[in-house]
């Protein structure tokens, strides 16, 4: 009997993200660590509280969760059932299942939980992938008790773009220019500037969506990193990592867009900037933390 295949969001976290390289993927959850520490930490969570990890993934945050702190429950909240399916067997291996609820729901649509239910919400890169990120956060704040806190890191893609899409630098690629053009064309097909969510609002716009939700006591750092490249990639990683679960990997792209003897010209190009520490690397991201004040208090 034939396997099913998983969905797009299961198949880029544990695959496509890493080209299904051991290394880069361990590498990958190193560098989140700190990350997911950080959204703990601002959270506050206390003894015997109840966790909704929306959009938990592979459960990064939801298990580090159980493991830091004396959380008395955890919901593990996401769209993909095959991740959900997945979480719950690291639950069952951790021992945890009685600490935890499995919930296959969309950021802004939480209607399974009642007001005030939780006491603490937690995502790490989920609304980059929501449309109605005004939604999500009124759900957010809804299901929050008096007290209830917010803690979100979202990339920030507005300042990088393009190049969270692999494609050589446009003031280094002359000599390849109309052939980068038509490979960028199809990562537009797939995600277009003007209307896909991972591009549509930056660190003002996060702070503006907490205010209007509701919360009183709002608090927000942006890091922004612009560097130079440390390192090469391995060459077949880098053709097999898709940069997010909607777009294609450069191999994908590449086939795509070019003819054989145009693949060829273009790969020869890029190659050897891909495998020598070539270009620049720009990162930016947001942590947003909340709190949802007692309003009869106020």
């Amino acid at each position: 009997m034939t396997k099913p295949q998983q969905d797009i969001w299961s198949q880029w976290l544990l695959h496509r993200r890493s080209g299904g390289d051991p290394q880069r993927l361990q590498a990958m959850l190193d560098s989140l660590r700190p990350i997911r520490d950080k959204v703990l930490s601002h959270a506050n969570l206390g003894d015997g509280e109840i966790l909704l990890d929306v959009g938990c993934g592979d459960g990064l945050i939801a298990f580090g969760a159980l493991e830091k702190s004396k959380v008395g429950k955890v919901i593990l909240s996401d769209i993909s059932q095959d991740l959900l399916d997945r979480a719950r067997s690291v639950a069952q291996e951790m021992e945890m299942m009685h600490r935890c609820q499995f919930l296959q729901a969309s950021a802004d649509v939480l209607s399974v939980l009642g007001d005030a239910s939780v006491d603490a919400v937690t995502t790490r890169s989920v609304l980059i992938y929501v449309s109605a990120k005004q939604e999500a956060f009124n759900e957010f704040y809804r299901v929050l008790g008096p007290g209830g806190r917010l803690s979100i890191f979202e990339p920030i893609n507005a300042y990088p773009y393009p190049e969270t899409t692999p494609l050589p630098p446009g003031d280094d690629a002359v000599s390849i220019q109309e052939l980068r053009e038509k490979v960028k064309a199809v990562y537009q097909r797939y995600q277009p500037e003007d209307t896909d969510p991972m591009l549509d609002f930056d660190e003002r716009g996060l702070l503006a969506m907490a205010c209007q939700a509701g919360f009183e006591e709002v608090h927000l750092e942006l890091q922004v990193e612009i560097k130079p490249r440390t390192k090469g990639r391995d060459w077949e990683t880098y053709l097999h990592s898709a940069p997010n679960p909607k777009a294609p990997t450069p191999t994908e792209a590449i086939s795509e867009a070019l003819t054989p003897v145009e693949a060829e010209r273009y790969i020869a190009y890029l190659r050897p900037r891909v495998e020598r520490k070539h270009g620049t690397t720009k990162l930016a991201g947001a942590f947003l933390w909340a709190v949802k004040h007692d309003s009869t208090q106020l």
